[in-house]
Parts: C-alpha cells; structure tokens; sequence
C-alpha cells in the first residue's frame, strides 16, 4: 500500500475505513480528577448556559469536566462548593485521591460491560482540558511537573478493549490545556481564544505523537483545534495513516492561524461575545448542542448533544453524555439521566441517516461505572442482541424516515438488497400501518424471526404480525429482497 502524504489531496482522496462506517455505536470516557469534587452548576444543557448566562457560560456550563476552570471565576456555584468542601486546595491537590481510587479500577470489567452493551469501539480521554495524562508520557510539561498517571491507563484499557473484539480510540484536548493558559475563562470568546501558543504546539504535537506509537489508537479524536499550522497539522495526519491504515480522525482540527492570535486581544474578544451575545438573545431557538466548523480535512463529524436532521454526504458521529454532563456528577439521580428509549431512539434516527453514536460514560472517582449508566447501558446491549441486524453494517435507504397511521415515527436503514423497518414506539397489537411506504419482499421481526406479512392498502404498508408485539420497544423487521413498488421519497444528501 503506498503511503500518505501530508498534502490534502493524498489525504482527502483517502476512502473512509469501512469498520468504522458498519461500527455504528461506540463508548467515549470521560474520567480524571474531576470525578472528585464531581460538581457543576445546574442551568440545563451546555446550550442553556450560554442562553441563560452569557457572561459567564463557560464557567456555568453542566460539564464537571471543565470544573478546573469553573473554580477560577468567583461566585460561580463551582467556586462557593469548592470553598465549601475544599477551602483553599488547589485543584492539583484532587490527584492523590484520583489515584488512590485508581487501585479499585478494573479494565477488563469496564471492557466487558462495553461489549455486552453492544459497542464496537472505545474512545478514551486520555488529557482533557485540565491537562492531566492518564498515561506515564515522557513529554515534560513544564508548567505543571509531573501530571499525569504513573500506571498506564490508556495502555491497560486498550489491552483490555482489544481483547473484548472491539476497536480502542484516543481523545485529546488539543485546544485547550488550562496547565499552558490559566486564565479564568468566562465566554464563548475566551474559550475560542484560549488556545496556548508558545511551547504549547510542540508539546502537543509531540505527545499526540506519542499516543500514535505506543498504542496504535484506531480512532484520533481531538477536541476544540489544533495548535500548529496546517502544514504541520498534514503531516501529523498523514504519519498517522502510514502507521494506522485503519485509522479515523474526527473535524475538531481547527489549526492556528492569523485569527488566532487575534483571539488573544481582549479587544477583539469583547467585540465577538457582543455580537454572539445578542445573537443568542433573538435566536435562542436555534443555539442547540454544538457542530463544529468544517475543516480542511476530516474522516467524520462530530456534533455534540444535537443530530444531523437528514442523510449527510460526510460520515458523522453523534455524542453526548446520558446527563447534561460528559464527566460524573456526584448530584445526577435516575431523574437527570436520559430515558433509554430517548437514546435508543436518537441512535436509531442517526444511522438511519449514516450517523454513529459515541455515547458517553463517566465513572466516579473510585473507578466505577455509576448504576444509572450501567442499566442503559445493559439494555442497550439487550436491543442491539436481538435487532442489532437492523443497525451494524447498515446504511442509509432511500429515505430515512415514514410515520405510521397513529403518528410513530418509523427509521429505515438497508443492507444490499435487504431494508430494515424501526418502529421507534411500543406498538401493543399485530398490526402496524406505515403512511406512504410500499415494500414487498421476505419479512421477519427481528426479534424472534418470526415472519412478518407486508400487504399493500393504498398508499399506506401494513405489516401483520405473527402474534401481538407485547408493547417491546423499537421492534425492528427486516425485509429480504426488498421491492419498492411504488417510489418513495428521496433521502436529502445536503452537506452540513
């Protein structure tokens, strides 16, 4: 196989590895020393945050990992818990207690409850904004001295993934290290602008290097943007595909710039939180979740807490925690958890429309995965077990979605000749109607493998059932040697 070169078209003319296109559902962890204090403020979503209190979102956001940050900006909910439990600690003091709760860590059982969830790749943070390294780097960071882990997280969980069948990717905070920049950041503005400069790319550069060669990582996901130029940027890119050929990359690759060093000026800061302040104000119904820019070369997109509303002509992965946070929060109950059938239902609605879900887990500081997450997790796995069929290996139909006659919403995925119908409700009797569609061919639910009737009544299918469903969720059927005899509408392949 010839290698890359770091130049875009060596590298935009690479096709997307087809594991991860089938993969479908992966598992990203959130876990570090903000699992101690496992605090944030509590206005709703990240998007709430900058609706509700601009001045100082950033500091206000739902996300515990970013608790480091919080504690800086005085009155925030985050500083008075910190002045409360803590005193005066400085963050770096929550280490010893994430280490001692490191000896209970077991990788092999988190590897197992991944796979009976149904996962197919892993994606660990291994330094998020905070700067802590979950792994023994031999890069020194010269603005906080030894801060990372002594015992090989990253290296451990990998092992353990790997031996599970599933594939093992890395996380790093690219953009953001509070260890290099420890400002106080408060808006949309000096978030964006406070990528470190300085040895700062060096540092990074060399320790995403690093991760490269000691763990082979199958997936390359940064966060925020990139510290270097493009051209160095390319090169990293392209050495990663020579020795990963199976590799992925996600979009959150913006690279310095011009605009960059701009973003340092106050000035220029006050003047973008103005306009996106008032912007937010007119327009609060459309500031949802986060999509980040395009970029000059990706394998997929990644929107965060927000779906594509149709079929994508680019890969994409949707993510988000099941709380309003990545990392755990000591006061999240069942109550703050997303239903199953709401992340079931999200996940089912992205691949129909050629997304993936990398879905989040965040232990607590003794190393274990909090119930409430496990339970969705297991039924998860329970779905996947029996209609799993319907999702891996899938792509988009013709279209991706229909209603039935009692307005449920019905997702379609395909596979060669076979379509896959997703009743995303709980259906109680032995027949369901579905507006607009016609399909003839050989049907069974998936669940059992019992056949399944499909007859013609105008313009609307209608699928008979063998028995009552018994009010299962997302009943899936599967129709060998599909046959649209009447065409449906087609599916809406508009870039975002």
């Amino acid at each position: 196989m010839p290698g890359y070169e770091s130049n875009l078209k060596s590298l935009n003319a690479r096709a997307l590895p087809q594991w991860y296109d089938e993969a479908k559902f992966g598992i990203f962890i959130h876990w570090g020393l903000f699992a101690v204090p496992a605090f944030a403020s509590r206005l709703g979503s990240i998007s709430d945050a900058f609706k509700k209190d601009y001045d100082r979102a950033v500091a206000m956001t739902p996300y515990t990992e970013w608790y480091a940050n919080a504690i800086k900006v005085p009155g925030t909910p985050s500083a008075e818990f910190h002045k409360q439990n803590y005193g005066d600690q400085p963050y770096e003091a929550f280490k010893e207690p994430f280490l001692e709760g490191l000896k209970q860590w077991d990788a092999d059982s988190w590897a197992e409850s991944f796979r009976d969830a149904g996962a197919k790749y892993v994606v660990l943070v291994t330094k998020h904004h905070d700067g802590f390294c979950l792994w023994p780097s031999e890069v020194e960071n010269r603005h906080q001295a030894g801060w990372y882990t002594e015992r090989d997280i990253v290296g451990e969980l990998a092992r353990a993934v790997r031996a599970q069948g599933m594939r093992f990717g890395v996380y790093y905070s690219g953009g953001i290290d509070w260890t290099f920049n420890r400002e106080p950041l408060r808006t949309f503005a000096d978030f964006i602008g406070s990528m470190p400069g300085g040895d700062y790319p060096a540092y990074a550069t060399a320790q995403t290097r690093e991760l490269i060669e000691r763990y082979e990582p199958s997936v390359l996901w940064n966060d925020i943007s990139w510290p270097t130029g493009l051209d160095e940027l390319l090169e990293l890119f392209a050495d990663y595909y020579n020795a990963v050929p199976e590799g992925v990359v996600n979009d959150r690759w913006v690279h310095a710039k011009f605009s960059t060093k701009l973003l340092r000026s106050k000035l220029m800061r006050r003047g973008i939180d103005f306009i996106g302040k008032r912007y937010i104000a007119k327009h609060p119904e459309v500031v949802e979740g986060v999509i980040p820019q395009i970029v000059p070369h990706s394998d997929f997109r990644t929107p965060e807490y927000v779906r594509f509303p149709s079929v994508q002509e680019k890969k994409w992965e949707a993510t988000r925690g099941m709380s309003y946070s990545f990392g755990f929060n000591r006061y999240d109950r069942e109550e703050d958890y997303t239903a199953f059938e709401i992340l079931l239902s999200d996940f089912i609605d992205g691949v129909s429309k050629g997304g993936n879900l990398l879905l989040n887990v965040g232990p607590d500081a003794s190393a274990q995965i909090p119930q409430s997450q496990l339970s969705r997790l297991k039924k998860f796995g329970e779905w996947l077990r029996a209609n799993g069929a319907a999702v891996y290996g899938t792509k988009p139909w013709t279209r991706a979605d229909a209603v039935t006659t009692e307005n449920v919403p019905v997702r379609f995925t395909c596979s060669g000749t076979t379509v896959n119908i997703i009743v995303m409700g709980s259906p109680v009797g032995d027949l369901v109607r579905i507006k607009d569609v016609a399909l003839s061919g050989q049907a069974v639910l998936l669940a059992d493998v019992s056949p399944v009737t499909l007859r013609q009544e105008g313009a609307d299918l209608v699928l008979q059932f063998k028995q009552p469903l018994g009010a299962q969720f997302a009943p899936a059927i599967s129709i060998a040697g599909a046959h649209a005899s009447v065409a449906s509408p087609a599916r809406d392949d508009a870039r975002r």
